[in-house]
């Protein structure tokens, strides 16, 4: 398992009985409830019942909390629709290690503090340890599962490192177990390049284990998914953790071939604001988090990691609108490939919304062959470097229409800047007239960069494309706390379409 902190993220993640029923699953009755109701580890479960025979398969993800990956692939694997049998998730079993990023259960005595070693042993009572264990392990009783899935993170990659569990699958034995494991390895390692990356099959479950004790208590077919943290965006492992649990459950009859959407429909116009957040090829280390740190607390908020598979597959339909944050423009058009890049301007046009900071911008810009071209604006003063123009603070003012929009912020604020785009109209008929929503009133004209290029340019602009929303943010107004309700409204705002 994944031993050091890794900060995890409040998301929209509530039991299927309170779910409006514009989100359920056709042919799919929910229900769901809370463990341990009203004490702050309080955390939901979700029932999905087909009304047809067939498995019941138990799905916890976030048994440790700086393992984000599995909380969130369960987390979108309890909107699937199922085919037969019975599907019972429990997405944040650790919630409030996943609050703070911390592996254990915060609060907790040494010899309890790891979850996943409170369930009954091997030759031991059968009984759990811990109040949260006990009624997880209650939960598991009750619904007396053929399948366990729990799903996990590495530290490393099992075949790099083999002190790490990372980018593997620990089975128990079972009718069925072989041809599952086989189906999911093969479905995940087509999307692994690297052969040392892909992922295999190691032994039996770690003593104390859910998925060991569940085998060996309950009778369940039990696996440990594992994928790897190291140099892998949170995407990906998600996109790994549903590629295998879909081919398990295709094994077992329960989906169909098409592994589906990240999101549930959102035929009627209700539900919440649906938030792609791209954190792939280009995206600076932390930028997609920070801007998840932002947006995630808003309320009737969805928010979603995404990569270019998804992209490229259509999934930006099932959203209101996607951002794509800091890092590099360039980078980030090649990861998504000719076809992610038309997709993202198709979904603008039909009328989703996006929001680019800094990169993002770049990324939005009408001067580059590798641009989206989705907004009437070019970059100046970028040759021979010159795009490095520094990192520091500069001040902004909005305009009129920024203030609307963004908020009544005080006639300049302070903000960060990192590099990014200074714009002027690029004056393509094709595109509607951007609209500035901030001004830079002072500059950072480092490496050679031209001095006076960036005073009175636009910090923010807006722009329409079809029937869609652009909204692009030079500097970094997510890096301060004061300024995050002007990204809120910026959401907001791109949701709602023209």
């Amino acid at each position: 398992m994944f031993p050091r902190p890794f900060k995890s993220l409040p998301i929209l993640l509530l039991a299927c009985s309170f779910l409006p029923s514009s989100w359920s699953s056709a042919g799919t009755a929910e229900q769901g409830g809370l463990l341990l109701k009203g004490t702050p580890r309080e955390t939901s479960w979700c029932v999905l019942e087909s009304g047809k025979p067939g498995p019941v398969v138990l799905i916890v993800g976030g048994m440790h909390g700086n393992e984000p990956a599995g909380s969130r692939a369960a987390g979108q694997i309890m909107h699937w629709p199922i085919k037969r049998g019975k599907l019972v998730v429990l997405p944040r079993a650790n919630a409030t290690g996943l609050d703070a990023g911390i592996r254990y259960v915060p609060n907790s005595p040494g010899e309890l503090r790891d979850l996943n070693r409170n369930f009954p042993k091997t030759g031991e009572k059968n009984e759990a340890r811990g109040d949260l264990a006990r009624e997880i392990w209650t939960l598991a009783k009750r619904f007396e599962p053929d399948w366990v899935l729990d799903l996990h993170e590495g530290s490393d990659f099992h075949q790099i490192n083999r002190k790490s569990v990372g980018s593997s699958i620990i089975p128990t034995k079972g009718e069925g177990m072989d041809e599952a494991v086989a189906d999911a390895l093969r479905a995940v390692n087509r999307t692994v390049e690297d052969p040392r990356k892909k992922l295999v099959r190691l032994r039996y479950p770690v003593n104390g284990s859910l998925a060991r004790a569940a085998h060996e208590r309950l009778g369940a077919v039990s696996m440990i998914l594992e994928t790897t943290v190291k140099d892998q965006p949170l995407s990906l492992r998600i996109r790994q953790h549903r590629l295998m649990v879909h081919a398990i459950l295709g094994r077992l009859g329960m989906s169909g071939k098409d592994v589906p959407p990240l999101a549930p429909s959102k035929a009627d116009g209700s539900g919440p604001l649906r938030i792609a957040i791209y954190d792939a090829g280009g995206t600076g280390r932390t930028s997609a988090r920070s801007l998840e740190v932002v947006l995630a607390p808003m309320g009737k908020t969805l928010v979603r990691r995404i990569g270019p598979p998804e992209i490229r597959a259509g999934q930006l339909s099932r959203f209101d609108l996607v951002v794509f944050p800091g890092g590099s423009g360039s980078r980030q058009a090649a990861a998504l490939e000719k076809t992610g890049r038309e997709k993202v301007r198709r979904f603008v046009e039909e009328g989703g919304g996006y929001l680019g900071v800094c990169a993002g911008s770049y990324l939005a810009a009408r001067n580059y062959d590798w641009s989206l071209k989705i907004v009437d604006g070019r970059t100046v003063d970028t040759r021979n470097g010159h795009w490095r123009r520094g990192r520091g603070t500069v001040k902004m003012e909005l305009t009129e229409k920024g203030r609307l929009i963004l908020g009544d912020y005080p006639e300049q604020v302070d903000v960060r800047y990192a590099n990014g785009p200074i714009f002027a109209p690029a004056q393509d008929d094709a595109i509607e007239d951007f609209q500035a929503l901030a001004h830079f009133r002072t500059e950072l004209a480092e490496n050679g960069a031209r001095v006076g290029a960036m005073i009175d340019t636009p910090a923010i602009l807006s722009g329409n494309l079809g029937k869609g929303r652009v909204l692009c943010i030079s500097p970094h107004p997510e890096s301060t706390k004061a300024l995050h309700g002007m990204v809120r409204r910026a959401a907001l705002w791109l949701g709602k379409g023209n």
